[in-house]
């Protein structure tokens, strides 16, 4: 089930791969899409895909017909986090700093964001969807943070998270790792409203919000993100600790262990 009609690919949107460009975009009246494409990844995001979805972000708050955006993702998952491949050969000490980035800019952008999952989000799909404005979730959507599987910790999406949910439920999905299904996440507080078999809910909501004017939008957002902060200081403090998991002898190996022998870190 999709919460979209099959979208239009937008200008300057990446690179062709296995399924085309990484991020589509559309532009609906005021209502802009962008919808990750990396089916066959599962939509797991590269870092050159992080850029890409930034780009494709700031254009659409830049342009002045815009009052919503909606985040989703093709092939069933919005997104499912980093791309393992790249991350076994990346080195970078600040490995997520740019998808911090990202997600600090879509609390900011001075139109509504709504994050619309249908299907899987886990890991940075989390974070995507805790760094909207609003998430609308398919009965079928689910939600889960497993990188502590790995032997890492979800750095970068917890800022976030916290903010949404609380402490004590962000802190749970990262012990447990388990998978959240949509109506708890609605219970929660990760989702707002559970989407029927035919995309009213989505649609009655993008009535609603777009006709607010962006000023309006703007002031909200600044007003609301100053009574719940995320410090000046999470960014380096989540690259600091993600960078020094990442070292880890036994973390690199999972890894490598995933990615050239598809062996799960619990199989040894």
């Amino acid at each position: 089930m999709e919460l979209m009609s099959a979208p239009t690919i937008g200008p300057d949107t990446g690179p062709a791969g296995a399924a085309g460009p990484a991020v589509l975009t559309d532009q609906d009246g005021p209502v802009t899409r962008l919808v990750i494409n990396r089916p066959h990844r599962q939509n797991s995001l590269t870092a050159e895909d992080v850029a890409l979805l930034r780009d494709a972000l700031e254009r659409a708050a830049a342009d002045p017909r815009t009052r919503a955006v909606v985040l989703e993702g093709s092939g069933g998952s919005l997104c499912t986090g980093m791309d393992l491949a790249e991350l076994s050969a990346d080195d970078d000490a600040d490995a997520g700093g740019e998808f911090f980035d990202l997600l600090r800019r879509l609390t900011e952008i001075p139109v509504t964001v709504v994050a619309a999952v249908d299907g899987r989000a886990v890991g940075g799909g989390v974070g995507l969807a805790a760094a909207c404005d609003l998430v609308i979730a398919t009965e079928r959507s689910s939600f889960s943070l497993p990188e502590a599987l790995w032997g890492l910790l979800p750095c970068n999406i917890l800022p976030f998270l916290v903010r949404r949910i609380g402490f004590q439920r962000a802190y749970a999905m990262t012990l447990s790792t388990a998978s959240v299904s949509a109506a708890d996440a609605r219970l929660s507080g990760l989702v707002d409203e559970v989407e029927g078999p035919h995309g009213q809910q989505l649609r009655r909501l993008l009535g609603r919000v777009t006709k607010l004017d962006r000023p309006t939008v703007a002031e909200a957002k600044a007003y609301c993100a100053g009574l719940a902060p995320i410090p000046d200081t999470a960014r380096a403090h989540a690259g600091e600790v993600f960078a020094r998991l990442l070292a880890s002898p036994v973390v690199r190996t999972r890894i490598d262990n995933f990615v050239h022998h598809q062996r799960m870190p619990w199989e040894g």
